[in-house]
This record gives structure tokens, C-alpha cells and sequence, in this order.
């Protein structure tokens, strides 16, 4: 009698996937590889727009407000200090969640703690967002 015929089930032999796992076809963190890619994809735009921030930091160096506001004032300047913010949050979140999701072990914490790092992150990235359209509107 062979494996599918003793087990009932239309699954190869050489599976080594849990009955739920194949059903769900989700991992440990309940919501399959998504974050792990998105949080490969923040990794890599973080690795682009990191040069570019580096120059923008340096040439704000020893400038006063109004010349920290000419020199974002720039579109080109503040988009790219807006993506930079965008990715650095978004893969901020993922991580947090990640550790959080692997180290906090009571349900209700775990809830609380996501559910904090989500509001954090998002504070962080509509502040940052803010301030860098304030300064780049020049108002």
C-alpha cells in the first residue's frame, strides 16, 4: 500500500508540507512569504536612496533653517527625501512586526504590540512627510 493509498489524501509522497500548511499554503507568520519580500523590496530601494540622502544631509550641513528650506525647497530633492522616508517606515513596521510576531508569545500583548508599532510607524512617516512638504513648499 503506498502513501497516498494508506493516508487517503491526493498529495505527492515526498511532501514535507503539514496538512494545514498545504491547505492555508501560508507559513509560520500566517501571511506566507508577502513580507518577506516586501521587506526585501524596502531593503534594496533603502540601498538606492541611501547616496542621495548622504549628499542631501551633507549639503544641509552648517545651513540655517532658510538655507536648509532652499535647499529642500527643490522637488527633485524632496521627492526623493520623501521615498526614502516612505521605505525607511514601511520596512521599519515590517521588521518590528516580525520580531514581535517571533518573541511575543501572549496573544493580547502580541495584538497590542502590532497594533502600537503600526500607529508609531505610520506617526513617524506622516510626520517626517510633513515636515519635509513644509519645507520643500516653502511656507
Amino acid at each position: 500500500m503506498s502513501v497516498r493509498e494508506s493516508h487517503g489524501s491526493p498529495r505527492p509522497a515526498s511532501s514535507m508540507r503539514t496538512p494545514l500548511g498545504r491547505v492555508r499554503h501560508l507559513g509560520a507568520s500566517h501571511s506566507g512569504t508577502s513580507d518577506f519580500w516586501r521587506q526585501r523590496v524596502t531593503a534594496v530601494a533603502l540601498t538606492v536612496l541611501i547616496v542621495p540622502v548622504i549628499v542631501v544631509v551633507m549639503m544641509l550641513l552648517g545651513r540655517n533653517q532658510a538655507g536648509a528650506a532652499q535647499i529642500l525647497g527643490s522637488w527633485p530633492i524632496a521627492i526623493i527625501m520623501l521615498l526614502f522616508v516612505i521605505a525607511s517606515a514601511w520596512h521599519m513596521k515590517i521588521g518590528m512586526q516580525v520580531v514581535i510576531e517571533d518573541y511575543v508569545h501572549n496573544e493580547k500583548l502580541k495584538l497590542a504590540t502590532i497594533m502600537a508599532n503600526n500607529f508609531f510607524s505610520a506617526a513617524v512617516a506622516l510626520a517626517s512627510i510633513y515636515a519635509i512638504l513644509k519645507l520643500s513648499s516653502g511656507v
